[in-house]
């Protein structure tokens, strides 16, 4: 249950869909590598494949590079990987967390055969893994292990009864109302706070329940659909189970009226309001936040942060005027909803991912059960399951690597600071102070975390799910009151993907995105530049984007910025946010640039760090710009690798329907123009690939921040 500013903007990743929503390396240690050989390559599993993070083999060279770059590099790679019917995008993410997932199987099932030596982190991973494939045990429980939930919603005789079945609803991660979490204070980053959130609605955001266009009306109705068919499996009659649909969206839409859109969520200035508990729970006298507290077994809340004051106020309205049976009713939902489908009888799991896979997002059939295992106990025992995957895959030597990489880009933007014409000395002197402050978090924590209170029955799934929650639940509450860690981890070490943690100032890089099609060492540092170096050099520049900027050194919510600064700033961000408003994502829709403003900076930043990252370290290795390489690299400059390489790291196939989705809720553009979007605004890619100005690729005037 971690806090709602925790996924919003600490953790703004690189790519999407991991905790959702998440990066990579690059640099000067990589040239030695390169001379002195890769390490040896760990041993493969059956079904993975090579993945270079260049391949001329990928590109489409009878597209002009100056036309449309990214079917230039990737062209190739979207004919040859069509979307698995299993999934609703493919990507080059994808084939790499394809190849993870094949290693975790392989650990997970010897695990889960048990056998002399196992620690008890292997044991439990291992139950975990194997109960959550048993599927004839899940099905032959069926509704039984629900029982205990849906008659503790059933047994309410009163809404004054509501704070301790919230708490008891809570504390197995089942949000009812609203969230309640631990959270870094804004004002004061070296302290954990609690925090009280908008309620996670059953559509994934605020338009969903008010947009009035064809496909939205048509989607409410299916949604409504979903939820009967849900109530009927566990054993409403078809009546019924249409009037508790009706009841639960009338219910989620009043809710979603109080609740902050996901543009206005990106402004932390927004999601900051301090107060006491006297104060807070004196302006909901509808809802016991005191007693919810006390049966929440919190730690003592002197003061706390509510992200949405207008929301707690529309709650205490909602509350007031529904009646009690809808409220049961929207409770038994919330619960069903929020419940691990691994975990649950097929019929309800399929209809599931009826709605949430097929009908939002275009996904033809489930996922093989063991991804989604794999999936659900890394989800559960991240570090318990990334321990051994960084034993078997992550050495020490890559982690040093990658940290005199990530030193080399960080260097880079140093320099740039230094070049830039429209800041004032004041706030570069800021500036340098926060980039020398950033900690470097490489592969997996120093301290691994502790499972010993969790408990993990094997043949018990239902059980397994609940109690993962309920020690994550525990876990983050716990923290309240108490100094922050500034050690502990967002993602697990197998997650392709990586992220930058404002309130923390940290870049991470799990253990998972720092392999081939990202970093490849088989490769020269023209290529691993551009696609790693991007990547890193995209996570520290999230620490000066709409949002970084406005946190300090310590990870603060401060101003450091001169006045006159900070307009030249935001009119520099208003370039780009216009520049994406006019890309075309799907069908009639527009990618949000307001939304998607911070990966747009990121990704036009980083790839421009790694650009000049990869220019100083060119000299330094005498390494001759103009002089082509071989066939495996394309026969292309060392330049023009650079950026080939930087565009097929974003290969990607999508259906329309997960486009729709991604358009109102992802904060990452689709890929296609994470690519031409960042090189129209380089001169060094116009230069690289010859290209006339007035060109699609290069237009009269561009938008440059960092």
């Amino acid at each position: 249950m971690p806090g709602e500013l925790q996924k919003q903007i600490r953790t703004q990743g690189h790519l999407r869909g991991m905790i959702a929503f998440m990066h990579l390396p690059r640099i000067s240690l990589f040239s030695c590598l390169f001379l002195a050989g890769a390490l040896a390559a760990p041993a493969q599993n059956a079904g993975e494949k090579k993945l270079h993070a260049l391949d001329p083999a990928l590109m489409d060279s009878r597209v002009d590079p100056c036309v449309n770059f990214y079917q230039y590099a990737c062209g190739g790679w979207l004919k040859q990987n069509p979307i698995p019917a299993d999934e609703s995008s493919y990507g080059r993410d994808t084939e790499l967390a394809d190849q993870n997932r094949l290693v975790l199987k392989s650990i997970l099932e010897k695990a889960a055969a048990g056998g002399e030596g196992h620690s008890a982190n292997e044991q439990k991973i291992g139950d975990f893994y194997a109960t959550c494939m048993d599927t004839s045990a899940i099905n032959q429980a069926g509704l039984k292990p629900l029982q205990p939930v849906l008659e503790r919603i059933s047994a309410l005789k009163s809404k004054d009864e509501l704070p301790e079945l919230a708490a008891y609803l809570d504390s197995m991660g089942i949000s009812s109302f609203f969230g309640f979490s631990s959270d870094q204070d804004f004002k004061d980053a070296s302290q954990e706070i609690a925090e009280f959130d908008q309620a996670e609605l059953g559509l994934p955001e605020k338009g969903y329940y008010d947009r009035t266009d064809e496909k939205s009306v048509k989607l409410r109705e299916q949604y409504k659909a979903h939820v009967a068919r849900t109530f009927e499996l566990i054993g409403e009659p078809a009546a019924q189970a249409k009037q508790d649909s009706e009841a639960v969206l009338k219910i989620e839409t009043e809710l979603a009226k109080y609740s902050l859109t996901n543009v206005e969520r990106r402004d932390p200035q927004a999601l900051y309001h301090k107060m006491t508990l006297e104060k807070f729970s004196s302006s909901t006298p509808g809802f016991g936040f005191v007693r919810y507290l006390r049966a929440l077994d919190a730690p003592p809340v002197a003061s706390l942060n509510v992200t949405e004051p207008v929301f707690f106020t529309g709650l205490n309205l909602v509350l007031g005027s529904t009646e009690l049976d809808a409220i049961k009713t929207y409770l038994r939902w919330a619960a069903i909803r929020q419940i691990p489908g691994t975990s649950l009888p097929q019929a309800l799991d399929e209809e599931s991912f009826n709605f949430y896979g097929k009908i939002l997002e275009g996904q033809q059939q489930q996922q093989p059960r063991w991804k989604r295992c794999v999936r659900a106990t890394d989800r559960a025992l991240g570090e318990a399951l990334g321990q051994v995957y960084v034993a078997e895959r992550f050495s020490p030597q890559d982690k040093q690597r990658t940290l005199e990489l990530t030193h080399d880009i960080e260097a880079a933007m140093d320099r740039d600071i230094d070049q830039l014409d429209w800041m004032s000395a004041a706030t570069k002197v800021q500036a340098k102070t926060k980039l020398h402050a950033i900690a470097n978090k490489i592969g997996y924590p120093d301290k691994w975390r502790d499972y010993s209170s969790l408990s993990v029955v094997r043949g018990d799934a239902l059980g397994n799910a609940e109690r993962a929650a309920a020690f994550e639940v525990r876990r983050q509450i716990n923290k309240i009151g108490k100094p922050v860690d500034r050690g502990e981890w967002g993602m697990s070490p197998p997650t392709v993907n990586a992220y930058y943690n404002p309130l923390m100032n940290d870049i991470n890089f799990p253990a998972g995105i720092l392999q081939p099609p990202y970093f490849d060492p088989s490769l020269n540092d023209a290529v691993n530049y551009g696609d790693a170096g991007g990547v890193i050099g995209h996570e520290l520049t999230h620490g000066f984007d709409d949002q970084g900027r406005q946190f300090d050194a310590q990870g603060n919510l401060k101003d450091w910025w001169t006045e006159e600064d900070g307009r030249k700033f935001d009119q520099r961000a208003d370039c780009i946010v216009k520049e994406y408003d006019g890309f075309v994502a799907v069908d009639d829709l527009h990618v949000n640039g307001k939304l998607t403003l911070g990966e747009n900076i990121a990704d036009l930043g980083g790839l421009k760090l790694a650009f000049l990252a990869y220019l100083g370290r060119a000299q330094k290795d005498g390494v001759d710009l103009a002089k082509k390489g071989g066939p495996e690299y394309g026969n292309l400059t060392p330049e023009q690798q650079f950026f080939v390489s930087y565009g097929q790291g974003w290969c990607e196939n999508n259906r329309p329907e997960v486009l729709r989705l991604r358009v109102e809720t992802d904060p990452h553009s689709p890929e296609e123009f994470r690519v031409n979007g960042v090189v129209v605004n380089l001169p060094e890619f116009q230069k690289a690939f010859g290209c006339k100005t007035g060109m699609p690729m290069v237009p009269a005037d561009r938008c440059s921040i960092w």
